[in-house]
């Protein structure tokens, strides 16, 4: 998770599968919320259909079915027992990671630094609280670069806040808990790597290697209970930020890849070389962006050790993000997305196969500060269960909200005793199998209860008006696949089935939503469900664009294309998409000065409504 005090627009945390709307597949998706008040994202949704069947439980490697999970006391032999002692985890968010030092500078008391998003200054009691209420592993984001002059390129990070961060894993260890320490965003210095300056790039490696260099030295002594993290959602797309280089952007797509797996093998050397305890530590190595679906890409690759089964690997989990990150999807629960879940989080046994341990570093359903959120006790019951169905260590993204510091407990009873059912006391008396079977047990029941989820069977073609607000605070199916249940409570949509070549009309309609409209766009495109595979070469052609009832001239020529070879789009605002793909078409046959953008995001303003009138032709 990331936060940076500014605009809410700059964020992006749907992925681009969803977005990317006839642009590259494997653009940035970032999993990132912005916000003034506190941090609260990540991962992510993607635009899958996933698939019905049940997995099988895998028996994690070095393992056997009828052993108990190993007592905390004897020590993890491998990285896949590892990910089983740690259990329940949770995050300090807002916290060692929150960023004053644009605002303060380097060299002010840690507690500035500490409470400066919001959250109150870290006690032993509050950790206690936190082993007590069921949580086994402590995460703690770090922004070292609070204390540290690194512009004038002194990578000394300041002793007070090593000191600090010391005291908190000490709370943590005598808790009787797991202990993660990374580098968390920290104002965004790792976009020094996409600089189209040599020196600055190798600058970035520099302070790189000798932060960790003084991370390691200062905490040596520590037992495998301390775990080391090689970054957060910045290693991938993000080396490309512009938030302290301006020019930077200048890595490809193939680049990012090779930079990041570069980074996280200067990582692990750099860790090693220190020797004592570090030279066998468990090392938790950040995926590409932390994003399931870019880090299962063979591009990606995890380091070489000089130990064996010693690398852990994080991903995060928000998906679908209109759920988890921005309250603008109401509900969860339908059979499709119990499915998408399952088929997501089993993606990440490429790796469990090969012996690493699997750490979600971030989950959750995070706008719960006006009260439960419809839906978040299911939604995290089945993600624990299949955690516990593949061995994974989930990872509680919290800012105060879920679990109360000051309260010394999780403010939502439906959601405390879920977490201790689930933590490694409460299970470690049952052998992994016994574990496994209970999980998919649970999950397949609460799947077959689940309702069928809206949509359309294969032989319809139905199209909509794909949108999300600049707020991301109003959300309408977005994505290729039709889900006109994955919206804000109150929005009115005209969708229309499309029975061949004519004339339609589609509409949203906001005006009874909690605000009454949607504020600006960040994302919007018309979809036509199953167009391409029932009527293929089809174009879209806008006749007339109405907003708030009024005409509306586009700014540009749109396109149509498609992703996925099944859905049929033209995007009216996408910014992920920076040209037309070569598959562009018009019902001209003439594809040039074609744009992604039609619509004016910057003078759109609040849109009560939205209605597009369309011809569906054949394509020259």
């Amino acid at each position: 998770m990331r936060k940076r005090i500014i605009s809410l627009l700059a964020s992006t945390v749907l992925v681009l599968s969803l977005l990317s709307g006839c642009g590259n597949a494997d653009t940035e998706t970032e999993n990132t919320i912005e916000s003034t008040q506190q941090e609260t994202t990540p991962a992510t949704s993607e635009a899958t259909t996933p698939s019905t069947d049940a997995e099988t439980p895998v028996t994690p490697e070095g393992t056997t079915p009828d052993a108990p999970v190993a007592d905390a006391g004897e020590g993890p032999q491998n990285a896949i027992e590892m990910a089983h002692l740690m259990g329940n985890g949770i995050n300090l968010g807002n916290t060692m990671e929150a960023y004053g030092r644009s605002s303060v500078g380097v060299g002010a008391e840690t507690s500035v630094y500490e409470t400066f998003w919001g959250c109150p200054v870290t006690t032993p009691e509050m950790i206690q609280g936190m082993k007590d209420a069921g949580f086994d592993s402590l995460r703690i984001p770090v922004a070292w670069t609070n204390a540290m002059n690194y512009e004038t390129g002194d990578y000394t990070i300041g002793e007070d806040y090593l000191a600090r961060v010391e005291e908190i894993i000490n709370y943590a260890l005598d808790a009787d808990m797991y202990v993660i320490v990374n580098d968390h965003w920290d104002g965004g210095w790792w976009g020094m790597f996409g600089s189209a300056d040599e020196a600055t790039r190798q600058a970035a490696m520099d302070l790189y290697v000798s932060m960790w260099t003084q991370i390691a030295t200062r905490y040596e002594k520590y037992s495998d209970k301390l775990i080391f993290e090689s970054g957060n959602e910045e290693l991938g797309f993000r080396l490309n930020d512009t938030d302290v280089a301006a020019d930077s952007g200048t890595l490809s797509d193939e680049d990012c890849y090779v930079v990041t797996n570069q980074i996280n093998q200067a990582f692990v050397d750099t860790i090693r070389a220190t020797g004592g305890n570090n030279a066998e530590r468990f090392l938790l190595i950040a995926g590409f962006g932390t994003d399931i679906t870019n880090t299962c890409n063979d591009a990606f690759r995890m380091p070489t050790d000089t130990v064996a089964d010693r690398l852990l690997l994080s991903v995060h989990y928000y998906d679908p993000s209109g759920y988890c990150l921005w309250n603008s999807q109401e509900n969860w629960g339908s059979k499709t997305e119990y499915a998408y879940m399952q088929e997501k989080l089993s993606m990440m046994q490429k790796f469990t196969e090969q012996g690493y341990g699997i750490i979600i570093g971030e989950y959750g359903v995070l706008e719960q500060q006006n009260g439960l959120r419809p839906d978040t006790v299911k939604y995290t019951e089945s993600f624990l269960d299949l955690c516990d169905l593949y061995g994974y260590c989930p990872v509680l993204w919290d800012t105060n909200t879920t679990f109360s510091r000051m309260q010394g407990k999780i403010i939502f009873d439906e959601v405390a005793q879920m977490y201790l059912d689930h933590s490694f006391a409460n299970q470690s008396t049952k052998t992994i199998e016994e574990i496994q079977t209970a999980a998919q047990a649970d999950f397949e029941a609460a799947m077959a209860e689940a309702p069928e989820a809206a949509g359309v069977d294969d032989a319809t073609a139905v199209a909509w008006i794909m949108y999300t607000s600049s707020d991301w605070g109003i959300q309408y199916s977005v994505g290729d696949v039709y889900a006109p249940d994955s919206k804000t409570a109150g929005i009115v949509a005209t969708d229309v089935e499309i029975t061949g070549e004519g004339t339609y009309t589609v509409a949203l309609d906001f005006t009874g939503t909690s605000g009454g409209y949607a504020s600006g766009v960040t994302f919007s495109a018309i979809g036509i469900a199953n167009g391409e595979i029932l009527y293929p070469g089809y174009c879209i052609e806008i006749k007339e664009v109405l907003i708030n009832g009024e005409p509306y001239t586009l700014t540009g020529r749109p396109y149509t294309s498609s992703d996925d070879q099944k859905c049929t789009r033209l995007n009216l605002y996408n910014a992920w998409v920076t040209e037309a793909p070569d598959t562009a078409r018009t019902a001209a046959g003439n594809a040039m000065y074609v744009t992604p953008c039609v619509l004016d995001a910057e003078t759109l303003g609040n849109v009560e409504t939205i209605e597009i009138t369309f011809d569906y032709v054949p394509g020259k």
